[in-house]
């Protein structure tokens, strides 16, 4: 059922917290974490020196021995829009759509992982990464992230957790009516109910629930931000105590009321039959799964090329006021942060076919339905007028990156009061998630594949998460620089190669003009 199981979900990842403890096995018995809801039985990772129990549920009760030796397949999936046009300018749909009766139900998927540094011991406090992956919102699961390669990196003493959220319509649906009959920002909340179980039993996996660092990239890296400004920034019991954040993902956060999010929810109701009955909402929640899954699809690829649909709002409750709102005005959970970009953001979220039949008015147009024609011609002019970028596609990749990626990431670290440190992946191609297969090789090299730079990169955040500063490297090789932090004299860390295939890991000041336009 859609959404309205959130509450109930919810409710039994509170209750199933009360009563755990550890059962410690001998060597030769695979590992078995008894949680008072469930048995956890793991498997222990001889080559990579580690314990994972894969597929452990986070908000729901299972019965017996769970064998925990498989990653769940994830939440249902969509992608980002695919048209030379947003759908929030005008609108002509017919309701006429067929529903079909109740399926299975495609919100049973929030499940997470643990991977352990050696083998089960619940004396050890080792401090612990709690992993978001990325897909804007819409796409992507904790497939392909696996925990090992981030505890190889730290050179061991960590544990490691990923999980998986509801995305899309199922897990950002907003309106009136979601507010009042079902959970807006659902996904959101299941990140938390996530980070709660985390701090309630990740001690039973040798975790330490005081020393928790949460890491994500794209979406995931906003959605680190979302949880900094989650309750007004004052979260209680504190979730987590550092932030990363890789090429953070900050489109526009509409109230959960405006006029565009009750479009989406409006198209929504259309696409699954439910436009003439008397409840909306009440229909929806007994519409089949394959259904829901199809409008899902048709709604976030009707948007403009590039950007994503359905994504988090401001619901008054978790999400008091806008991110930026939020972040000038403070306070902000967290007591520590590292945030990383790349050097071309936008380049995969722009569509060249497109571009080249548009003007850059155009494309701004299109990229922000709700900006007036002052607006347009002032973001405009901040991009023509810009030698460096010669063509429409070149200034349109700018606008994608800076607006919704780069510039957040500065309006997180001047707003940031704790120490807060700034890199720079520009490897070729630098672009949108080229940094991911550094910190997850998943069996393969990446594409720029040295030892000392894998060590001083990915080892950067490893060594954040276990001692709050990535200068306290947890393994050899390495050859950073000392970092400091981006307050001083705006200091970035730049991560590239040389043409001759060599690391280039220095410090570097950010380029005055990309911070006037982000102004």
């Amino acid at each position: 059922m859609l959404l309205v199981t959130v509450l109930a979900l919810l409710s039994l990842a509170t209750s199933i917290y009360a009563s755990t403890h550890y059962i410690h096995p001998p060597p030769s018995i695979p590992p078995i974490v008894d949680l008072g809801y469930a048995l956890y039985q793991g498997t222990f990772n001889a080559t990579a020196n580690t314990t994972d129990f894969l597929g452990i549920r986070y908000a729901a009760s299972p019965t017996g021995v769970q064998k925990a030796d498989a990653l769940p397949t994830g939440c249902p999936q969509a992608s980002f829009g695919v048209n030379i046009s947003t759908p929030f300018r005008s609108s002509n749909k017919s309701d006429n759509v067929p529903r079909r009766e109740p399926a299975a139900d495609p919100e049973d998927c929030l499940f997470l992982n643990v991977f352990v540094s050696g083998s089960l011991n619940s004396r050890a406090k080792m401090p612990v990464i709690v992993w978001f992956h990325g897909g804007g919102y819409v796409a992507e699961s904790t497939q392909g992230f696996n925990g090992d390669d981030l505890i190889r990196e730290g050179g061991g003493g960590l544990v490691v957790v990923t999980m998986d959220y509801r995305l899309g319509v199922f897990g950002f649906l907003a309106g009136a009516e979601v507010k009042r009959k079902g959970a807006l920002n659902a996904g959101l909340l299941d990140q938390q109910a996530a980070l709660q179980w985390v701090r309630k039993n990740i001690h039973l996996f040798g975790g330490d629930p005081n020393e928790v660092t949460i890491w994500g990239e794209s979406a995931g890296g906003g959605s680190v931000i979302q949880h900094m400004i989650a309750n007004g920034g004052q979260t209680r019991p504190s979730l987590f105590k550092g932030g990363m954040s890789s090429s953070l993902f900050m489109p526009s956060q509409y109230q959960f009321d405006d006029p565009i999010s009750e479009e989406i929810y409006s198209e929504f109701v259309r696409l699954t039959g439910c436009t003439h009955a008397k409840d909306s909402f009440d229909c929806l929640t007994k519409v089949d799964g394959e259904t829901l899954q199809q409008a899902n699809v048709e709604i976030n690829n009707s948007g403009f090329f590039g950007s994503f649909v359905v994504v988090p709002v401001v619901d008054g409750e978790f999400i008091r006021s806008s991110p930026t709102e939020q972040l000038l005005k403070g306070p902000l959970n967290g007591e520590r942060l590292l945030m990383m970009t790349n050097t071309f953001e936008g380049t995969i979220l722009v569509n060249a076919n497109f571009s080249v039949e548009m003007t850059v008015a155009d494309y701004v147009t299109q990229l922000f339905p709700k900006f007036n024609a002052q607006q347009i011609a002032y973001a405009t002019a901040l991009y023509t007028n810009d030698t460096s970028l010669e063509t429409t596609n070149d200034k349109a990749i700018a606008i994608m990156g800076e607006s919704i990626l780069i510039c957040p990431t500065y309006l997180v670290l001047q707003s940031f009061k704790g120490p807060a440190f700034k890199g720079e992946f520009a490897v070729p191609p630098g672009t949108h998630v080229s940094d991911v297969p550094y910190y997850f090789p998943n069996g393969t090299a990446p594409p720029f594949s040295n030892p000392q730079f894998d060590a001083s990169f990915a080892g950067a955040f490893t060594a954040f998460a276990k001692s709050g500063d990535p200068n306290k490297h947890p393994v050899s090789r390495i050859m950073t620089p000392e970092w400091n932090t981006f307050s001083q004299n705006s200091t970035e860390m730049l991560f590239n190669r040389t043409e001759d295939f060599r690391p280039d890991i220095r410090p570097i000041s950010t380029d005055s003009d990309l911070l006037k336009r982000c102004e």
